[in-house]
């Protein structure tokens, strides 16, 4: 591997599979078939040995302790924002503010930047196909303005019908929403003729992140989104961290939304003045730790390189799609012509949670449910699907392991 470069010249997924403890193990017995990448993916011994370094080594708080541990706590956690800030080639690190997560990165700018500019009559836009992160917010801050929230509608096969995005985008719209890419369909939403349209309007956009980050390179300023939110826990980062990028003007125009230790400047009883952002928005003890550990991920994916990774996902998401389409009564939901290695399925005759926990039995692991996205399984007018989501260390075996798997597990519901 060319670690500088980022781009090797074979990608050899067993000894990438080698890098990920948990992939060895067995599950009721059968060994460990995970696809369920897209609800949270494997760490690498390089990230687990990060995190374990760090309280090893180096646990202590950030920011203003003299002694070294502090200096040295201080400088990795600096150390994420710099890689992240590099990562998604934001112009500055300080637009990146460290969060747990796309979900309060989203309860972020809901709160501190969406909820001050709302008015009675006003409006949000999002999609169908949305998570309920990139949904709830925007509603419970709508209902305190007397604002709405309305959604752009997608076709039968799960992509975005962008000319009515673009015509919902009225001007009393003051926030358009869109996820890079679905976590039900794993269709690629196209952000950056979303974000052209929003700009020729004066809208900002926000865009969840989660899970395009995984897959695919990202660059914010190329995206011209102005918001832009990311989920460490699901590009083999610790739980608990995460990130949004805004712009500079956004951030330095945003009151606080959590108040308390860190993001102030002075304390008085008459009054507080804040930080600078992005520390205004990073209230009390963050998951140092966590944050190590993302450096750690980021590491690691820029030593495989995004082209050999994305090589090998689109092989094993042809190799699925080809080999679940061969089952009698199996529905696939989501067939966009540009989708990451995400796929929703039925099959005739059982139901998604019984299949999901028969397949367990079988050691593979599938998420079955809603996905946090009820408006989009009404829309398909289905209570829950099974999802299997892929990841680059996955293999052609699993994939054939899976589908006889299901086979068995679907005579078993006859």
């Amino acid at each position: 591997m060319n670690a500088q470069a980022g781009t090797p010249t074979t990608f050899d997924v067993q000894r990438v599979r080698a890098d990920f403890p948990l992939l060895a193990r067995t599950v009721h017995g059968k060994p460990l078939v995970y696809f369920d990448n897209a609800n949270t993916s494997q760490k690498p011994r390089q990230v687990i040995e990060a995190v374990d370094r760090h309280y090893r080594e180096h646990n202590a708080n950030v920011s203003r302790a003299v002694h070294l541990l502090g200096e040295e706590a201080t400088a990795a956690y600096e150390g994420a924002r710099d890689a992240l800030a590099r990562f998604i080639h934001a112009p500055s690190r300080n637009e990146l503010v460290l969060t747990s997560g796309t979900t309060q990165a989203a309860n972020l700018v809901a709160y501190s930047f969406v909820l001050p500019r709302l008015r009675p009559g006003d409006a949000i836009l999002t999609t169908t196909m949305e998570h309920h992160a990139n949904i709830v917010p925007w509603q419970i801050v709508a209902a305190r303005a007397g604002a709405t929230v309305k959604a752009a509608p997608i076709t039968p096969g799960g992509e975005l019908v962008v000319e009515k995005f673009v015509e919902l985008l009225t001007p009393e719209v003051k926030l358009a929403c869109v996820g890079h890419v679905s976590n039900v369909l794993g269709t690629v939403n196209p952000v950056r003729e979303l974000a052209k349209e929003c700009r020729r309007r004066g809208i900002p956009l926000f865009v969840d992140g989660s899970q395009a980050m995984p897959h695919r390179p990202v660059d914010v300023q190329a995206l011209g989104c102005d918001f832009y939110a990311l989920t460490g826990h699901k590009m083999l980062a610790p739980t608990g961290t995460g990130a949004l990028w805004a712009r500079k003007e956004h951030l330095d125009a945003m009151p606080p939304f959590f108040g308390g230790g860190e993001m102030i400047r002075e304390v008085k009883f008459s009054g507080t003045s804040f930080a600078e952002p992005p520390h205004r928005f990073e209230a009390g003890t963050p998951n140092i730790a966590g944050f190590a550990g993302v450096a750690a991920a980021i590491d690691y994916v820029e030593s495989l390189g995004f082209e050999a990774i994305r090589a090998h996902e689109r092989a094993l998401l042809d190799h699925a799609t080809a080999r679940l389409r061969e089952i009698p009564g199996l529905r696939i939901f989501g067939e966009a012509q540009e989708k990451e290695p995400v796929i929703s399925f039925l099959v005739e005759g059982a139901q998604a949670t019984d299949l999901a926990t028969l397949l367990d039995l079988e050691g593979v692991a599938v998420r079955s449910g809603h996905h946090c996205a009820h408006p989009l399984m009404q829309f398909y007018g289905v209570p829950a699907t099974l999802r299997a989501s892929l990841a680059f260390y996955n293999t052609h075996e699993e994939v054939d392991a899976f589908v006889a798997a299901l086979l068995k597990v679907r005579r078993l519901l006859r």
